[in-house]
């Protein structure tokens, strides 16, 4: 019954049981290597050898797969994470008009109002007030003139003078009074009684002295400068035509 046995052995090809010796345990590393990629995640490392060998490494192609699509999947996150940043840069250049609208705001606005022309001065009527305080009338004529940019002419007459009620005449017409109202501030002083302060002041602005023919008209700067005194240079026409031209030439 012994060689029966060794006769099955001889018909068997030599070396026939030793590929299943070798091929389980290539079958049974494949399944652990399995195991592994699916516990551990996908390898990045290259797949070995054992790959082609059996059908059961296919599951690592597809690892190489989602590996090579997860670059895809990474433009979108980048896009993604810069869409906020866009969003945010957003605000940050709809703000700055803002600033710009505020300074403008706070700059102030340049006035386009020109200033009103002034008002004509207004022109005294006839005669002469021997209770006035001339002194104050002409201080107050100089500081106006300064303001509106006038000559003062102080009219130095009396109430009994025939001479000056011709020039008070002239001083009521239209054209004249407008003149007057445009370029001069108009002062009269009365020297006709018995006021030395009013004598005082002819001496102070005709200072040449002697006998001095009414009216006399003294143009006067808003400084106080003296510009023509009829006294010395003589007394115009006394018509409208006469004193117009005077006071025209005067007036700047």
């Amino acid at each position: 019954m012994l060689r029966p046995v060794r006769a099955d052995r001889r018909t068997q090809p030599p070396g026939a049981g030793a590929p299943r010796r070798i091929r389980l345990p290539l079958v049974a590393a494949a399944v652990v290597a399995a195991g592994l990629s699916a516990a551990c995640g996908p390898s990045t490392e290259p797949v070995g050898s054992a790959a082609p060998t059996s059908a059961s490494a296919s599951p690592e192609p597809s690892a190489t797969e989602s590996a090579a699509a997860s670059p895809e999947s990474s433009p979108s996150v980048t896009a993604s994470a810069s869409a906020p940043a866009s969003a945010s840069a957003t605000p940050r250049s709809a703000s700055s008009p803002a600033r710009a609208g505020s300074g403008a705001a706070a700059t102030p606005a340049k006035s386009s109002r020109t200033p009103a022309a002034a008002q004509p001065a207004a022109v005294p009527g006839p005669g002469y007030d021997s209770s006035a305080d001339a002194q104050k009338l002409i201080d107050a004529a100089l500081r106006t003139a300064k303001s509106e940019g006038r000559m003062v002419l102080l009219d130095f007459g009396a109430n009994w003078c025939g001479n000056c009620k011709a020039a008070d005449k002239v001083f009521g017409q239209p054209q004249t009074a407008a003149l007057l109202g445009k370029s001069y501030q108009l002062v009269k002083i009365d020297i006709g009684g018995n006021s030395s302060a009013n004598s005082a002041l002819l001496r102070k602005y005709s200072p040449s002295g002697g006998t001095y023919t009414m009216p006399v008209l003294v143009v006067v700067t808003p400084s106080g400068t003296v510009r023509t005194d009829t006294h010395v240079t003589g007394n115009p026409s006394l018509t409208a035509e006469g004193i117009n031209s005077f006071l025209r030439q005067w007036a700047s």
